[in-house]
């Protein structure tokens, strides 16, 4: 009798990993080539460089024992507060400019002299005017993050569907109801990519602050770090504003999804 041949248990395909590691690969890889160059070439007791494995006996401490926590709330509290009197301001310049031709053409001059200036240049004026401390640094994050959000939601107004505008003019719609059933509605998904990106300023402004002159925050951290020839330290706090920064950026890109789905995956 001929035996019936063994039945083949079909193969399954492998699962797909919850997460994707690939983005992973290339950190990885610099972290162990930094190790390995740092084994070979700098010194244990090196006044200026430090192995990733010091860095991150550096960074462990810092985040059980509350430094990374104490100093990311001041810098966070500054720039939260820089962004709210500057986005508002901005929103506010930006709609009326939108709104109104006159009163862009009169402006125009004026907000592309202010708008390059580095924010580094008003550091020795506003200690003047403000002093050392959280105004100071306030005052700067806000005049620096007037401008992507005057300039950004100046062009969300523009866009306006001009149709719209027109029926609001037929239905003797007042100022006040064709800004906000019209005009504010259809410019809030642009609007919030303007204090997105307002909000990544916001964060980089606050942290060169303390570095040059404020002593509180992150950057004042990372400053000491270095004044004191704690190079593992230092480099600690410089993962730790990255990994704020990013999971900052994140937070905004769930909540604008959240929002608004799809609409603004080409602005990013």
């Amino acid at each position: 009798m001929n035996q019936a041949a063994p039945l083949r248990q079909p193969i399954r395909a492998a699962r797909p990993l919850p997460v994707d590691l690939r983005p992973f690969l290339l950190p990885l890889a610099v972290v162990g080539l930094a190790e390995v160059m740092a084994l070979l070439f700098v010194p244990a007791d090196s006044f200026s460089l430090a192995a990733p494995h010091q860095i991150a006996v550096e960074f462990a401490r810092m985040l059980v024992d509350g430094t990374f926590l104490v100093r990311t709330l001041e810098t966070l509290g500054a720039a939260m507060a820089g962004l709210a009197l500057g986005g508002l301001l901005g929103l506010a310049a930006g709609v009326m400019l939108g709104l109104s031709e006159a009163a862009d053409k009169v402006t125009s001059m004026t907000v592309e002299v202010l708008r390059p200036m580095p924010p580094t240049a008003l550091i020795p004026l506003s200690l003047l005017v403000f002093g050392f401390g959280l105004t100071m640094e306030i005052a700067i994050v806000a005049f620096t993050t007037i401008w992507p959000v005057l300039v950004l939601g100046r062009a969300a107004v523009r866009e306006t569907e001009p149709r719209l505008m027109e029926v609001a003019k037929v239905l003797r719609m007042s100022f006040f109801r064709r800004l906000t059933r019209i005009v504010i509605p259809g410019a809030i998904p642009r609007i919030f990519v303007a204090f997105r990106l307002a909000a990544a300023i916001a964060l980089i402004v606050s942290v060169t602050v303390e570095i040059v002159a404020n002593p509180r925050g992150l950057g004042y951290g990372m400053m000491l770090s270095s004044q004191a020839l704690r190079p593992a330290t230092a480099f600690a706090f410089l993962v730790w504003i990255a990994i704020v920064g990013w999971g900052f950026n994140r937070v905004l890109i769930l909540v604008e999804r959240h929002l608004f789905g799809g609409l603004q995956g080409d602005a990013r």
